[in-house]
């Protein structure tokens, strides 16, 4: 299956792709990996994506494009892939469109992760992180530290993060509205998009994606 993955910040995006691609079978792609892998391996797209960051200005389409491009030819991405991130507005949606049917290939479904804004908001603000070790997480409501301020782990200091604020979130959450939001429309006209709640525990959701993505499948 060849499936992009969608929903505001907070939805889980990551984890679900993480298990989705598992019981798939399919390499998880997601934007993040590829521009710290190209900028690892010092690729020219790598190069390239990097200078823009240096200056604080943003990768362009383009560059994010070939990025793409460039790991969907690869051997494990043949049979299909689960795209996270990308296409993160309808300019890449449209040439993720182009760079397929050139292939002969299309996208088999558009999975769309729903979930309220004020448990988006709830979910990322709450998080707390060690300062010792930013592996060592907990969240104020769905996963307290025994001592509050203190990582239970290791006894490190717990903060927030300055993107984790309510206000940084609401900001992210305005992007997403603006920008990326728009491809869901987009794949709707093709007849693409499932939506699920992404409420609950990462099972339960997994579940939830597998049974519409299997039903689409069997529809086909």
């Amino acid at each position: 299956m060849r499936i992009v993955l969608v929903g505001p910040p907070g939805a889980g995006k990551g984890t679900q792709a993480a298990f989705l691609a598992e019981n798939l079978s399919i390499p998880h792609i997601s934007t993040g990996d590829l521009f710290r892998a190209n900028i690892s391996r010092q690729t020219e797209l790598g190069k390239l994506a990097k200078s823009y960051m240096d200056a604080g200005n943003l990768v362009p389409d383009e560059v994010t494009i070939a990025m793409a491009k460039d790991r969907m030819e690869q051997p494990d991405a043949q049979g299909g892939f689960l795209l996270d991130g990308f296409p993160r507005n309808v300019q890449q949606a449209v040439a993720l469109d182009e760079m397929l049917k050139a292939e002969g290939m299309k996208l088999d479904a558009i999975l769309d992760l729903e979930v309220p804004e004020d448990e988006v908001v709830k979910r990322i603000a709450g998080r707390r992180v060690c300062r010792n070790d930013s592996a060592h997480v907990f969240h104020v409501s769905y996963k307290p530290a025994k001592q509050d301020g203190v990582c239970d782990i290791c006894g490190g200091e717990l903060y927030q993060r300055d993107d984790d604020s309510e206000e940084t979130v609401r900001k992210r959450l305005e992007v997403y509205h603006t920008q990326t939001e728009p491809i869901i429309d987009y794949y709707k006209a093709q007849g693409l998009v499932v939506t699920i709640s992404a409420l609950g525990k990462v099972d339960e959701v997994t579940a939830r994606a597998m049974q519409v993505l299997d039903q689409r499948t069997g529809d086909k």
